[in-house]
């Protein structure tokens, strides 16, 4: 496995993840890392058509032409273009979870069905002011609402894996506030880049003036980055973006 995947073998499971994303004839959707095709042959029976996305040449040869409605993309999913798709279903390869996660998000979709590994999606999922709580949960809360739908055994991957995973469901949230998603994680990585310093501090490392800090909540600018709710967050990205929003 020198790629890092690890095929997920337990047919209940399957069936259960694609069933989460409530899958019917009118929906196109994305796999990140199909590998052997397991999950790939749940998902098209469920839905008009698959994207499967795989990085390794020979997987993705001995997946391409086995069913009729699946398009089998040959690359590297953090760089190849994107087709048009409204729901992501995928067993995301451990070692790009983060990387495809913040690609994904700044993209248009309807559900995400996706399993990480335990932690990961736990790290997603933590509460404001929590130990876990960083940047990862303050831009999948910026963008969705996140539900961590069950946890699955390393039992039921082959090869093995070190740890247990868990699936995610991510629901593109319809009241998010008026910031420019770019620059919604341009302040989220910066801020958490000088996690230990106050908001204030973080603000200047990333280059908003003083002038532009001065207009902002001044209680929020006392706090540290963990105690920043993304919505809280998302209030100060004007004072960094080069095309604010006004709501």
């Amino acid at each position: 496995m020198k790629l890092g995947q690890h095929f997920l073998m337990d047919r209940a499971a399957i069936s259960r993840i694609a069933n989460y994303a409530d899958l019917g004839r009118q929906d196109n959707v994305l796999e990140i890392g199909p590998g052997s095709g397991n999950l790939t042959q749940a998902l098209a029976s469920r839905a008009g058509h698959v994207f499967a996305v795989e990085i390794d040449p020979d997987l993705a040869t001995q997946l391409s032409g086995r069913f009729s409605n699946v398009q089998v993309i040959m690359g590297d999913a953090l760089k190849v273009p994107l087709p048009h798709y409204n729901k992501i279903v995928s067993n995301l390869p451990y070692q790009i979870s983060s990387k495809i996660t913040y690609r994904l998000l700044s993209q248009p979709f309807e559900t995400a069905v996706l399993m990480y590994q335990r932690e990961f999606a736990e790290r997603m999922a933590a509460r404001v002011g929590s130990e876990e709580y960083g940047r990862l949960a303050m831009v999948a809360g910026f963008f969705c609402r996140i539900e961590i739908l069950e946890k699955v055994s390393k039992m039921a991957f082959r090869p093995v894996p070190q740890v247990d995973s868990a699936v995610v469901r991510l629901q593109p949230r319809s009241d998010r506030p008026l910031a420019d998603g770019a620059d919604f994680m341009r302040l989220a990585e910066g801020l958490f880049n000088n996690r230990r310093k106050k908001v204030k501090r973080g603000l200047a490392a990333l280059g908003a003036g003083r002038r532009a800090i001065a207009e902002l909540d001044a209680a929020l600018l006392e706090r540290r980055p963990e105690d920043l709710t993304p919505d809280e967050a998302a209030s100060l990205v004007g004072a960094i973006s080069k095309n604010p929003v006004h709501g």
